[in-house]
C-alpha cells in the first residue's frame, strides 16, 4: 500500500483500491499536483465541510466515477450536484468498493454537519485520519476499537492540535506509525515536524513527508 501526502490534510492511499481523503488540491500552495492530473479514484472521503478539506472532492468524484463518502449533509449536497455519494454519521460504518470507513469524533467546526475523523480499512490495514481536531479522550476509544497501523495527525496549531497536544494524541491512540499533516500550508499553521518527531520518541514511528512524498505500508 502506497501512501502519498499531497500537502495540508490531503492524502492518497493506493492499494487494491485508490482512496483520497480531503483532496484540497486547487488553491493548496503545498500541493504538488492538480486535479487534471488525477485520473483514478475509487473512493473519496471528506472529513468535514470546510473548503480546505472538501476541496476538489465533488469534481474529482465526477471525473473518476469515485464514490464520495462523508457526513450526511455533505453527501446530500454531493448528490444534488450529481455525485455518487454515501452519507453516514459519527459512530457509523459504511463499506464502498471493498473499502470500509468508520466515522469517529473530531472536535472542530464545520459549515455543514459536524467535523469528523475516519478510520479506513483496506487490504488488512487500518488507517486513522483525524481530520481537523483538538485533543480528545475519544482517541482512546479509537485505540481500543481499531489500533491503527498508521495515523494522520494535524500538528499546525491555531485551527487544530499543535505539537504538544498531537504528541499526547499519539499516546492516546497507541498507533504504530504517524504522519503529521495540516502544517506549513500557510504561514498561520507553521509547525516543526521534526520537533513533533523528537517529542513522540519511542511512542510510535513518525514518518515526516514532504508534499508529494510517499510511504509504503
Amino acid at each position: 500500500m502506497e501512501i502519498t501526502w499531497l500537502g495540508h490534510s490531503a492524502v492518497k492511499i493506493k492499494g487494491s483500491r485508490t482512496v483520497f481523503i480531503d483532496p484540497f488540491l486547487t488553491g493548496n500552495p503545498a500541493c504538488p499536483t492538480c486535479p487534471e492530473e488525477i485520473r483514478e479514484a475509487d473512493v473519496i472521503i471528506v472529513t468535514h465541510h470546510h473548503g480546505d478539506h472538501l476541496g476538489d472532492a465533488f469534481a474529482l468524484a465526477k471525473k473518476t466515477g469515485a464514490v464520495l463518502v462523508g457526513i450526511h449533509e455533505i453527501a446530500v449536497e454531493a448528490q444534488a450536484q450529481g455525485v455518487a455519494a454515501e452519507g453516514m454519521n459519527i459512530g457509523g460504518t459504511v463499506e464502498v468498493k471493498g473499502v470500509k470507513i468508520h466515522m469517529v469524533v473530531a472536535h472542530h467546526s464545520a459549515e455543514k454537519g459536524n467535523a469528523t475523523g475516519v478510520i479506513v480499512e483496506l487490504d488488512g490495514k487500518r488507517l486513522y485520519h483525524a481530520g481537523d481536531t483538538g485533543l480528545t479522550y475519544d482517541m482512546k476509544l479509537v485505540a481500543e476499537f481499531f489500533r491503527p497501523d498508521l495515523s494522520f495527525i494535524p500538528i499546525g496549531d491555531r485551527y487544530t492540535m499543535g505539537v504538544p497536544s498531537a504528541v499526547k494524541a499519539v499516546e492516546f491512540l497507541q498507533t504504530k506509525r504517524v504522519i503529521p499533516i495540516h502544517f506549513d500550508t500557510f504561514p498561520i499553521v507553521r509547525a516543526d515536524p521534526q520537533d513533533f518527531k523528537r517529542r513522540v520518541g519511542s511512542l510510535a514511528e513518525v514518518i515526516v513527508l514532504k508534499p508529494g512524498g510517499t510511504f509504503t505500508l
